[in-house]
């Protein structure tokens, strides 16, 4: 008997080869985007300083290390269109979403409680979502805030002054806790009344680059970090022996004592504390706790 032997039918198989990619053609058309959407911002630009009933001009900070011909500070001027209620981070952020994309500042929350945004305007220490452009002279001149390094434009390197708040070690260490286990830990009304102020701190750093002994002193511990201390140290649910301990740390050479009573701190702070005020009971509490009777 023969076998038949089954021969599979011999196709062509078509391979699917990918398109030379357009460079050329890519940047193009990125160019393309790029100046269309330059021109549709000039434009809206054009609509909005017609439309508007007020316009105030912008002398805004710029620095960039990195990029050639901008490594040295120089001031840029922006035509914002003003409306009611308008601050100076809003005027900032229109600056960088229609003039100028590479504009950098800081802000988060907008809402007065990140501090993030902290700047210097018209000669003085302000939180950009919390400063009314109403309220400001024209031009409204904005800068980084002063006695910090610049890293770009008006963003500064904040790591000292977060290595003075973590020097005083700005956390709660009580000697007992509640016995049950969800049980609070009871504050009476009056010493949280005592407190209360201190605890509004939202580590924007205002008040450390207003002050000239910070400028001067690079180890001065700062109103801000000793603020912090006052609210864990006049706290009655603190720890004794952590008190003293904290006590100790700012009653040194770099700490309240090095304090003038300028109280430019508590002029700039954007949450009203009485910064002054709580670095002068401390250098109180720490004489108080130094004196021996024999």
């Amino acid at each position: 008997m023969s076998t038949l032997e089954h021969e599979e039918p011999e196709t062509e198989t078509e391979t699917e080869t990918e398109p030379e990619f357009d460079q050329e053609g890519a940047v193009g058309a990125a160019r393309a985007l790029e100046e269309s959407y330059g021109e549709e911002r000039a434009r809206r630009v054009d609509e909005d300083l017609e439309d508007a009933d007020e316009i105030v001009e912008l002398k805004v900070f710029r620095y960039d290390p990195e990029v050639a011909g901008k490594e040295e500070p120089r001031f840029d001027s922006f035509l914002v269109p003003f409306h009611k209620g308008m601050t100076v981070l809003d005027a900032l952020i229109y600056a960088r979403d229609y003039y100028d994309s590479s504009l950098t500042f800081r802000h988060s929350c907008q809402q007065a409680v990140c501090g993030s945004d902290a700047l210097f305007v018209n000669g003085r220490q302000r939180l950009g979502c919390k400063t009314q452009l109403a309220d400001l002279e024209d031009p409204v001149r904005i800068e980084p805030l002063p006695h910090q390094e610049v890293v770009k434009d008006l963003v500064v390197d904040m790591e000292h002054f977060y290595e003075q708040m973590h020097a005083v070690e700005p956390f709660f260490d009580p000697d007992d806790l509640p016995e049950g286990e969800l049980e609070e830990q009871r504050q009476s009304p009056e010493n949280r009344e005592k407190v209360k102020l201190s605890t509004r701190c939202i580590w924007c750093g205002a008040c450390m680059s207003s002050c000239n002994i910070a400028a001067g002193d690079n180890q001065y511990l700062g109103p801000a970090a000793i603020n912090k201390a006052y609210r864990f140290a006049m706290d009655e649910r603190e720890g004794e022996d952590r008190k003293q301990e904290r006590l100790r740390i700012i009653e040194q050479e770099h700490g309240v004592w090095r304090c003038q009573t300028q109280f430019s701190c508590t002029e700039v702070c954007p949450k009203d504390i009485p910064l002054t005020e709580h670095i002068q009971e401390l250098k109180r509490e720490s004489v108080k706790n130094n004196l021996k009777f024999w």
